[in-house]
C-alpha cells in the first residue's frame, strides 16, 4: 500500500558517486516522499547500487531499468506514466547530482498543496541569480536562455529551463504526454509551456541551484541547440495546436 502522497522521479546515467547519498537524502526528509529512479542503462554500476538499497527501503524506492541513453525526457514519461498508475498526487523531477537541494522538496509540495499552484518550480532565477560554482559563461547562457523563451513564448516564468518541479497529478494526467516532442532540455521548456497553455497555474519557488561536486555533467552543445530551435517550433505549433484544458 502507498503510504505518502509524493513521488520524486530521478533520472540516472552513470551516478554512481551520487546516487545513495542523495536516496538517503530525500528519505531523511520531515515529509515523506517515495522514490523512482529512472535508469538509463548506467554501464558504472548506478542501477545494482539502487537495486541493493531497495532491500533497505522496500516500500518507498522503485526502479525502472532501461536499454540504453534513451534521453531526460523519455525518463521522465516513463516516470510520469507510472506515477499516474500508483496514483501519486505530486511528482517531482529532481537530479541526482545535489544541485537540487532536497530539502527544498518541502517548499515545491507546501506551493502545490497549501499556496494553490499546478506546478511549483525550483527557480534559479526568480530572486536574482541564484547558481553556486558554475562558469560565468554558463551562468549567463543559462540566464539568457530562460530570457529568451520567456521573449518567444510569452511565459512569465524566470527560469523557463528549470529541472526541479513539482506538478499535481491532473496536470500529467491532462497534458498529452505521448505528444511531448523533446528529450533533452528543450522537455523543460515544453513541459510548462504546455502546463500553462493547458491552463494550469505555475508558480516559481526560489532555490539555490549548486553545480554537482561529483560525476560528469551530461549537458551538451546539441542540448542547448535543441533548445534554442524547439522554442520556435513550441510557438509555432501553439497556433494551431488544440491543447486539452484543465478541468474547473
Amino acid at each position: 500500500m502507498k503510504r505518502t502522497d509524493s513521488l520524486v522521479i530521478i533520472p540516472t546515467y552513470n551516478e554512481k558517486e551520487n546516487i545513495e547519498q542523495i536516496i538517503r537524502a530525500v528519505f531523511h526528509q520531515e515529509k515523506s516522499f517515495d522514490i523512482l529512479v529512472i535508469d538509463d542503462g548506467s554501464p558504472d554500476g548506478t542501477a545494482q547500487i539502487v537495486n541493493q538499497l531497495q532491500k533497505e527501503f522496500r516500500t518507498q524506492l522503485f526502479l525502472v531499468k532501461r536499454e540504453g541513453k534513451l534521453g531526460l525526457g523519455t525518463a521522465y514519461i516513463t516516470g510520469f506514466k507510472w506515477a499516474i498508475n500508483k496514483r501519486y498526487d505530486y511528482i517531482f523531477e529532481m537530479d541526482a547530482d545535489f544541485s537540487h537541494d532536497p530539502t527544498d522538496l518541502i517548499h515545491l509540495y507546501k506551493a502545490c498543496h497549501d499556496d494553490g499552484a499546478d506546478v511549483a518550480i525550483g527557480s534559479r532565477y526568480v530572486s536574482g541569480v541564484n547558481v553556486v560554482n558554475w562558469p560565468m559563461g554558463r551562468v549567463l547562457m543559462s540566464y539568457f536562455a530562460s530570457k529568451y523563451v520567456r521573449l518567444v513564448t510569452g511565459l512569465s516564468i524566470h527560469d523557463t529551463t528549470a529541472g526541479f518541479k513539482c506538478y499535481k497529478r491532473e496536470v500529467l494526467e491532462t497534458i498529452e504526454l505521448d505528444k511531448i516532442q523533446f528529450k533533452g532540455y528543450a522537455f523543460q521548456i515544453e513541459m510548462k509551456f504546455t502546463a500553462y497553455k493547458c491552463g494550469f497555474t505555475l508558480k516559481e519557488v526560489p532555490v539555490i541551484f549548486v553545480n554537482r561536486k561529483l560525476g560528469t555533467s551530461k549537458m551538451s552543445s546539441n542540448i542547448f541547440g535543441e533548445a534554442a530551435f524547439g522554442v520556435f517550433q513550441l510557438k509555432m505549433r501553439s497556433w494551431w495546436y488544440k491543447y486539452p484544458q484543465k478541468k474547473s
